[in-house]
């Protein structure tokens, strides 16, 4: 009886994951250019998109999403570099995260389907 109602509280909790997935990509994208440069609002831009890109490496692997965590680790890996040196990205920067925002939607859309859930 346990196992069972795990087994749901888990399933809703990868279901909110989901339903939060791709705004969660959109808005990475959609904040890349904003990325670039040295100024403060740029190097808060980078700390925030490195925070929620790093929460869906953690989380997805906690629900059961492990290629999304793994393409979210590959992003993190360059937004934990221009967080920890204070600066923006470099456009090589952007150019490697806009390549794995593409890993991360396809992983997200493999991981979705393997649980029965759309990816909205």
């Amino acid at each position: 009886m346990e196992q069972d109602e795990f087994s749901e509280r888990l399933a809703k909790v990868r279901k909110r994951f989901a339903g939060k997935l791709a705004t969660r990509i959109r808005d990475t994208g959609v904040a890349l250019p904003t990325l670039v440069g040295d100024d403060a609002a740029v190097i808060e831009a980078v700390a925030v998109t490195h925070r929620c890109i790093h929460e869906l490496c953690g989380i997805g692997a906690t629900v059961g999403f492990d290629a999304t965590g793994q393409a979210a680790r590959t992003m993190e890996r360059v937004l934990l570099a221009a967080t920890r040196s204070n600066r923006g990205l470099t456009a090589e920067e952007v150019t490697t995260l806009q390549s794995g925002l593409v890993a991360l939607r396809n992983a997200a859309l493999a991981d979705s389907a393997s649980h029965g859930l759309a990816l909205e």
